[in-house]
């Protein structure tokens, strides 16, 4: 079986690069916000890997929104489809209007007519001057990653290419007078994990290894010019082992590498055993799926995730816990949140002062063990100590809700968004946000034929 994927999988990739991509200054509208549906293909007694509405899937690329309080508009990029029988991938780039409270008709800024997968999809960041980034992910050097700039500030009227490189799961973020630093991911032996830097988006500094044992997946953040990653392992190079927890960060732009309380770090990591490790959930026999980084109100990071003990779906995986894991400044502390049903249930942290909030799909849906569900605030008003199930964001959906992500400088109310979809069957997958109390639910306009619209609030 895995032969067969391996083959199938590269025979894809060599189709996409024989076919050319649309951004090098022809950027075209969309229909509407039209999210795409996916499946992995791997089937189970109790149904896909995962599946479904992947618009804003994986955890892995971020940011996939950003806030710019300059013009008061939040700027977002999903994987898109031109239609809902179709499954071909479209990178997409919307805008969200606070002050009228409208999107713009969605951008297509890429696409390769043969790729199907939301493994290319994009993240998306903001320069200094306000040019927007769309940094498509890739699959290796025959299916590439892309890298757009908008052709004017604040703007999704035009995007043009700047480069193609060897860069999958892109982490874009961008740092006042040092500009961008880029993690990343690429296939050299397994999965393994990446960074560069760049002072304007063009000229970038050569790749350099963080860490290359087995394999990775990794979540990162910025905070006041501290790049904060944390990342599993894969032992054997599977995936659906992936195992322990580790940290690294950088307050130099890269230059050096630290653990959270200082130690410099000798890279790359080249063993399962390093200072970099902060939970060894090989031997509590677990499994770990990245959601979000976060920062407290000093600083300091803390991680949400899904822990569970099998990489297949169904209840044999019980019990799956979210969980984050966060530096106080002193020590790691575990907190466990609820359970899950799914371990590709995915969600967001947000930290304001005390305040903590999660927003995720920790709720059964239509299908108990399929990917998502329905979305659902928790809060803590104690630093993430204790916690509560606020409010239930969807209730009665037809379909699963999934992946629901964070805008960099999140600004109500569309401080969440987050598609749907049928897990079983390829259908419509519609794009939704919700405000920071979660009481207010908005769809996107899955049709548009006028340069701007109202999104459709959803009635409990």
């Amino acid at each position: 079986m895995l032969s067969l994927r391996t083959s199938l999988i590269a025979l894809c990739i060599a189709m996409a690069g024989a076919f050319p991509a649309i951004g090098k200054g022809e950027t075209t509208p969309g229909s509407g916000y039209k999210g795409i549906w996916y499946t992995l293909g791997f089937s189970f007694e109790y149904g896909d890997k995962y599946s479904g509405g992947l618009g804003t899937y994986p955890a892995n690329q971020r940011p996939m929104a950003v806030y710019a309080s300059e013009v008061d508009t939040t700027f977002f990029t999903y994987g898109g489809t031109p239609r809902a029988d179709l499954r071909q991938l479209q990178i997409m780039v919307g805008a969200y209007d606070h002050k009228n409270k409208t999107v713009t008709r969605p951008k297509v800024v890429h696409m390769d007519r043969h790729v199907d997968d939301p493994h290319d999809n994009a993240a998306l960041q903001i320069d200094s001057k306000g040019y927007l980034w769309i940094f498509k992910s890739g699959r290796g050097d025959r299916r590439p990653g892309y890298i757009y700039r908008s052709d004017a500030p604040y703007s999704i009227a035009g995007f043009t290419q700047q480069g193609k490189q060897a860069f999958a799961y892109p982490q874009p973020w961008w740092i006042e007078n040092r500009g961008f630093l880029l993690l990343f991911t690429k296939y050299t032996a397994g999965r393994e994990l990446y960074w560069k830097t760049s002072p304007d988006g063009v000229t970038w500094s050569e790749d350099q290894k963080l860490a290359g044992f087995g394999g990775h997946y990794q979540v990162s953040g910025e905070h006041k010019g501290k790049i904060a990653t944390f990342f599993n392992y894969h032992p054997g190079g599977d995936v659906d082992k992936r195992t322990n927890l580790y940290y690294a960060q950088s307050t130099d732009h890269g230059q050096t590498w630290t653990t959270a309380d200082g130690k410099i770090l000798t890279l790359p990591l080249a063993s399962v055993k390093n200072e970099a490790l902060v939970r060894d959930l090989v031997a509590m026999k677990r499994t770990m799926y990245t959601c979000d980084l976060n920062f407290d109100k000093n600083g300091n990071p803390a991680l949400l995730y899904v822990r569970s003990a099998l990489g297949k779906p169904g209840p044999a995986g019980d019990p799956r816990e979210w969980v984050i894991t966060h530096w106080t400044g002193k020590e790691w502390v575990d907190r466990i949140i609820t359970k899950s049903t799914h371990n590709y249930d995915m969600g967001s942290l947000y930290i304001d002062g005390p305040t903590w909030r999660i927003i995720a799909p920790t709720l059964e849906g239509p299908d108990k063990w399929g990917t998502g569900g329905e979305m659902a605030l928790w809060i803590s008003q104690d630093d993430g100590t204790t916690w509560k199930m606020e409010h239930q964001i969807t209730k009665g959906s037809t379909s699963n809700h999934s992946y629901a992500r964070r805008p960099q400088n999140a600004a109500n109310p569309f401080f969440a968004y987050w598609a749907d979809g049928d897990t079983k069957k390829l259908g419509r997958s519609h794009l939704y946000f919700t405000d920071s109390t979660g009481q207010e639910v908005w769809q996107l306009p899955y049709e548009m034929s006028t340069e701007t619209a109202s999104p459709i609030r959803e009635q409990e």
